[in-house]
């Protein structure tokens, strides 16, 4: 896969801020990749993630996007801007390979990061066509120090029992979710039976799509205490991350 392209990052990375709702502050920083082609321009996640997972395309890709969250990190942290974990998504090709954690390691040993400063998102899909081989592995990474997040939980494609299978840190639950807030009584049930449900199985929840701060503190209330989306930030190259002036 060629790194550059016209000029461009073959993958450049956005960042947003994932916010702990009690102090306002930024705890976690999620990515987006962009991938510049030369024929199709920019696409989205969405575009391309699909195509890639059918060869090892994705493991290309998850390789540039890792390298380039580390390189981040790195300048996050000489900026003096505090953060738990930076997410990058990581393909289950990638985590069902018996070289995974020997790469990983490699990696994190050039860049000199610890590896508590990764969290790696696994996508939906993982609770459908998920083996138990990538449930050892989740757990063999997760004892070298990485946190592991699964993403859009809660929608309706998401088999809520098939979690347990799967021992993460982290659950960033479907914006679906967080739009039953304020609907009804019964609605926000649901909401909070979902956060219990997650914190029994010894996971944080994260919400995503949160916009308003009544949704921000009807969440804290249901003890989902972090969540993306409007409210946090928009996504944004990491060049542009900077400090709060009251930090400064």
């Amino acid at each position: 896969m060629e790194t550059n392209v016209g000029g461009l990052r073959a993958v450049e990375l956005q960042f947003r801020g994932i916010r702990e709702f009690e102090s306002g502050e930024t705890t976690f920083f999620q990515t987006k990749t962009r991938l510049n082609t030369p024929k199709l321009g920019a696409l989205a996640p969405e575009n391309f993630r699909n195509v890639a997972e059918m060869s090892d395309q994705c493991i290309s890709l998850f390789e540039l996007e890792l390298t380039q969250a580390l390189e981040s990190g790195i300048k996050l942290r000489e900026r003096d801007i505090f953060y738990r974990w930076i997410s990058v998504y990581m393909p289950m090709r990638f985590l069902g390979s018996p070289s995974a954690e020997k790469w990983l390691m490699q990696m994190m040993d050039i860049a000199e990061m610890d590896t508590n400063r990764v969290c790696f998102e696994l996508p939906p899909e993982i609770l459908i066509d998920g083996t138990v081989k990538h449930s050892k592995a989740v757990e063999q990474l997760r004892n070298r120090g990485f946190h592991f997040m699964i993403t859009e939980f809660g929608g309706t494609m998401s088999p809520l029992m098939k979690l347990s299978l799967f021992p993460v840190d982290f659950v960033m639950l479907s914006q679906e979710v967080t739009t039953y807030l304020g609907k009804n009584s019964r609605a926000e049930l649901a909401v909070n039976s979902i956060v219990d449900f997650v914190a029994g199985l010894g996971a944080t929840s994260i919400a995503d799509g949160v916009s308003t701060v009544n949704q921000a503190e009807m969440l804290y209330q249901a003890q989902c205490h972090y969540g993306a989306g409007a409210l946090a930030g928009k996504y944004m190259a990491e060049r542009y991350i900077r400090k709060k002036k009251d930090d400064q």
